[in-house]
């Protein structure tokens, strides 16, 4: 960026309100001078970014959300952008790398510190933009929907992207998670960085001594998201609109944690078969009403039936034991070309009928792009020998007459991959996933967090079969009503409401994040006209 748009012409300053003084001050409002005052924004960032982290789950602290961006607010108002970005990588460097510690787990911290490295210099980018628009009146509207814009990069860039962490994620026990119903996690995060930087601008203009005016649109920018998620609250119901029905999610375990899970393939697909011949005994016993289908994490067939005679039987003997389809997770090994991450409909009477691809492949873990340059950093690319290939349409299985939509794994973090799934006539949501990679760190957890947010957003039940844990049965307002231990075999069966109305999020897609980021770059776009009539008048 040229150091005409990073610095601002003096003659700027009649223009815009007052900013935030450069220097910091202490607990009793003397001025720091020297050292401690340029290390007090950066603490500061790096502190906004544990803060928003601590909120995330496993913790249910949603509310230290909105109190991390009015820290991280206070810290950009009136910055110039190099230190807009400067220290927005602080803050994304301490909200991401505790994070994201799972994504080391068993292949050291190279990965861990290079994906968190990668998506703070993302937020970086946001945070230039934020400390941009922070001198313009309403400033936390214009910041907020920069921050969206953050977000919307992040779940597209760079290798398809990566949404995790979300403001929207942390929300599954929140106030204002009604509003997933209404506009999606778009509006969520929304939401919560107009609350947070609202609080900051509040509390500024209390101690300026404001005008009524500037006090009175300060408090709205508090007040105008919680209005909006009362509002937003009829939106989210778990009534029965297409009657009911009986499901069932199997969780098998795996052999043990890690990577190396892997090997013992034919254990891990045994003990999904055994668990759910265990399910049959006890539907025969009257211990658990019978399932009208039953759900199969990813992965718990890493053994392609279609080529291994074997695999096919204890599949095809496990569901006609249990005498209701199955979903099952495969990888299907083709002649040539990608592999497949692929969920299999398995009727007890026909076999194994419709299938679903995954559409979203993870970087660096179903694909490795730029394998021979990544190579130079960890051997463990080569754990991935042959790349998965991406699938193109949605997959909604007939199970029963209900309409089950698959959304695999690494899928439930991207708006598009649910939503067109919703669309595409499920009445309910699997989630099938495979986190024995991850151990028993906090991926699981957020995961679930994920699909909980789901859940309200298209008000459908979230089933959620992990090969290890947490497996869990969501209703449509985000409450788990069942949940398994980690690293337990165990199978789920509850009766849960199907249901077919689409909420405003459904129905609107993408537009709420569309408008956001036209909003976002009105704002820039503000900025820069107001600095070409400065100059001009200079």
């Amino acid at each position: 960026m040229s150091s005409s748009v990073i610095r601002e012409p003096d003659a700027t300053a009649s223009h815009a309100p007052p900013a935030a003084p450069h220097a910091p001050t202490d607990g009793g409002g003397k001025r720091l001078r020297g050292p401690a005052a340029r290390l007090v924004r950066p603490a500061l960032a790096v502190g906004s970014g544990v803060l928003l982290y601590v909120g995330f789950p496993p913790r249910t602290l949603w509310w230290l959300a909105p109190l991390a961006l009015a820290v991280l607010g206070g810290v950009l108002h009136g910055r110039r952008a190099r230190a807009g970005f400067g220290l927005g990588l602080l803050h994304g460097l301490g909200f991401l790398l505790p994070l994201l510690v799972w994504t080391g787990e068993g292949v050291g911290p190279v990965p861990w510190l290079a994906l968190a490295t990668v998506e703070a210099l993302l937020v970086g980018l946001t945070t230039l933009g934020i400390a941009l628009v922070s001198r313009l009146p309403l400033w936390p509207v214009w910041g907020s929907a920069v921050w969206i814009a953050g977000e919307a990069l992040r779940a597209r860039a760079p290798f398809g992207g990566f949404p995790w962490g979300k403001l929207a994620f942390g929300q599954a026990d929140g106030f204002f998670l009604p509003l997933a119903a209404l506009g999606g996690t778009p509006l969520l995060s929304f939401a919560v960085a107009l609350c947070g930087f609202g609080l900051y601008e509040a509390l500024r203009t209390a101690l300026d001594q404001p005008r009524r005016v500037a006090a009175a649109l300060a408090a709205l920018t508090v007040a105008a998201p919680i209005g909006a998620a009362l509002a937003a609250r009829p939106l989210v119901s778990d009534a029965a609109e297409d009657g009911t029905a009986v499901a069932a999610v199997v969780q098998g375990n795996v052999p043990r944690a890690g990577f190396d899970f892997n090997a013992q393939r034919r254990a891990v697909l045994d003990n999904h078969a055994n668990r759910t011949l265990q399910l049959a005994e006890d539907v025969r016993a009257g211990r658990v009403p019978k399932p009208d289908f039953v759900v199969w994490p990813e992965n718990s067939s890493d053994i392609d039936p279609y080529n291994e005679p074997d695999a096919y039987g204890v599949i095809d003997h496990a569901v006609k034991t249990v005498g209701v389809p199955v979903a099952i997770g495969s990888v299907l090994v083709p002649e040539t070309g990608p592999l497949r991450n692929t969920m299999i409909l398995w009727d007890p009477a026909k076999g194994p009928t419709t299938t679903y691809d995954k559409r979203k492949i993870q970087p660096f873990g179903e694909r490795i792009p730029m394998r021979s340059f990544v190579r130079i950093f960890s051997s463990d690319v080569d754990r991935v020998r042959r790349d998965f290939g991406p699938g193109k349409d949605p997959g909604v299985f007939d199970m029963a007459g209900s309409g089950v939509g698959m959304v695999t794994c690494f899928e439930a973090a991207f708006d598009d991959a649910v939503r067109s799934t919703v669309q595409d006539g499920a009445q309910v949501i699997a989630v099938p996933s495979n986190n024995a990679t991850f151990g028993r760190t906090e991926m699981t957890y957020q995961q679930l967090a994920m699909d909980r947010v789901r859940a309200v957003e298209h008000s459908r039940t979230v089933l959620v079969p992990v090969t290890s844990g947490v497996s869990a049965v969501i209703r449509p307002d985000g409450r788990v009503v069942a949940q398994t231990e980690m690293f337990t075999a165990d199978a789920l069966v509850a009766e849960i409401p199907l249901r077919s109305t689409q909420t405003p999020a459904t129905r609107f897609g993408a537009l709420p994040e569309y408008g956001l980021l036209a909003l976002g770059a009105a704002g820039l776009g503000w900025v820069l006209v107001r600095r070409m009539r400065a100059r001009r008048a200079a």
